[in-house]
């Protein structure tokens, strides 16, 4: 997964030649947790005036899986995301694995962190049951390279400086916000060549076309 040369920077190699091979969807994972303590971003306000927000102080939190992925051929993009009230386990990852592997077609290389995302029997089940999918692991480090980690920031600046009241609110704005991320061809790619996956394997391998 991953190269090291002599000058210290790390090269992502194996899911390259892997995606080239099978002309497979590329598949980028991640989890997050979203708060009903929210966010606070700098805004604007008049002179003098600091803005207050007022919110309830409650813990509760939704937890999130996503995946950004990139076709074989077209390159088109694509963002999946699946919310649990609570806590995230290997249970919502396999139920998250098949919402994701039956819509996409042929070869799929999956692309993940190695520590935080749960695994275990019930995920193990559903990667037998998908012959065509194929794993490789981001190293344990180098959180920067998984294009979802954008997706998150993105998310998360939007819902900031917000006060839902409760958990089902949080859902609905987090699921309109994903809903509108989705459809922007031009924010998804922004995920793809803001993070700090090697430029050849971004331009050269999954090339991102302006005009889709």
């Amino acid at each position: 997964m991953r190269r090291r040369s002599p000058s210290g920077a790390v090269s992502v190699v194996r899911p390259k030649k892997k995606g080239q091979r099978l002309n497979a969807h590329l598949a980028f994972l991640d989890e997050s947790g979203f708060l009903l303590i929210p966010t606070l971003r700098r805004t604007w306000a008049p002179r003098g005036q600091t803005p207050l927000l007022r919110h309830r102080y409650q813990h509760d939190k939704i937890s999130a899986i996503s995946a950004v992925t990139v076709s074989p051929r077209r390159q088109c993009l694509g963002l999946y995301l699946h919310c649990h009230p609570g806590t995230i386990g290997q249970t919502e990852v396999a139920v998250f694995l098949r919402f994701l592997l039956r819509p996409l077609r042929g070869s799929i290389v999956l692309l993940w962190d190695a520590g935080p995302i749960p695994k275990g029997e019930e995920v193990d089940q559903v990667l037998e049951r998908y012959p065509r999918r194929h794993g490789e692991f981001f190293p344990s480090y180098a959180p920067e390279l998984n294009p979802d980690q954008w997706v998150w920031g993105h998310l998360k600046g939007k819902l900031a400086n917000g006060r839902p009241d409760n958990v089902d609110e949080l859902m609905r704005v987090l699921c309109r916000t994903t809903r509108a991320a989705q459809k922007r061809p031009q924010l998804l790619r922004s995920f793809i060549t803001g993070c700090k996956l090697p430029l050849f394997l971004v331009l050269n391998v999954y090339y991102l076309r302006t005009a889709q």
